[in-house]
């Protein structure tokens, strides 16, 4: 049975020195099938990627989604924003989500990919809920990525509360919008590769 670990709570979180994040520079937004097919090509030799998605936010009670309106993956060096209003996007995607060759790392990803399977009609391959391996490490309740970036980097996971909530489903997304996906799905990728470095086991090891 492995060692119990209590998780990082606010206050400790908030003494660390601040993760060093992707700029918008080292961020590309995806919108057209186009576009979308230019960037599966890179990332199809990939052996992981960070992955994430973002929803509209709903106020109402009872009000359904209709999200996941963008979907982040990230390498080491870029991430890309793929938003989820043209067609040929979604189907370019689709291809790679559906891919089980490529471990897609995130985190709390049970929403996630129950709204993808709904929004693109395929099942996810490949996918990786990094709260699972932390909870098989002796971490009770999902860490999430800002405990995560806390236990293994030892720094400060900055997410803002406004962006989050804001409306994902803009046509126009923001700068502040974009950096802030982009890095959930980094930051998701960042851990996993320290596991891996850490652990000494391959990709398929991690949370298998």
């Amino acid at each position: 049975m492995p060692e119990r670990h209590a998780t990082p709570d606010k206050e400790q979180i908030g003494l660390l020195a601040p993760f060093e994040r992707l700029g918008i520079d080292r961020v590309q937004l995806v919108a057209t099938a186009a576009q979308a097919a230019s960037v599966i090509r890179k990332l199809a030799g990939a052996d992981a990627l960070g992955f994430d998605t973002e929803s509209k936010p709903t106020f109402l009670k009872n009000e359904a989604t209709d999200g996941p309106h963008i979907v982040q993956l990230s390498t080491l060096d870029q991430a890309y924003v793929f938003q989820l209003g043209d067609a040929g996007c979604r189907q370019a995607l689709a291809a790679l989500l559906g891919a089980p060759g490529i471990v897609k790392a995130g985190f709390g990803l049970g929403d996630d990919r129950r709204r993808i399977v709904n929004k693109l009609g395929i099942d996810l391959q490949g996918v990786l809920d990094l709260n699972t391996v932390f909870r098989e490490r002796g971490y009770r309740k999902d860490i999430g990525v800002r405990g995560a970036v806390a236990v293994v980097f030892n720094q400060r996971f900055i997410k803002s509360k406004k962006t989050s909530t804001s409306n994902w489903a803009n046509p126009r997304l923001s700068e502040a919008q974009m950096v802030y996906a982009a890095n959930d799905a980094y930051a998701a990728l960042r851990i996993f590769a320290a596991l891996q470095a850490e652990t000494g086991q391959s990709r398929n090891a991690i949370g298998a």
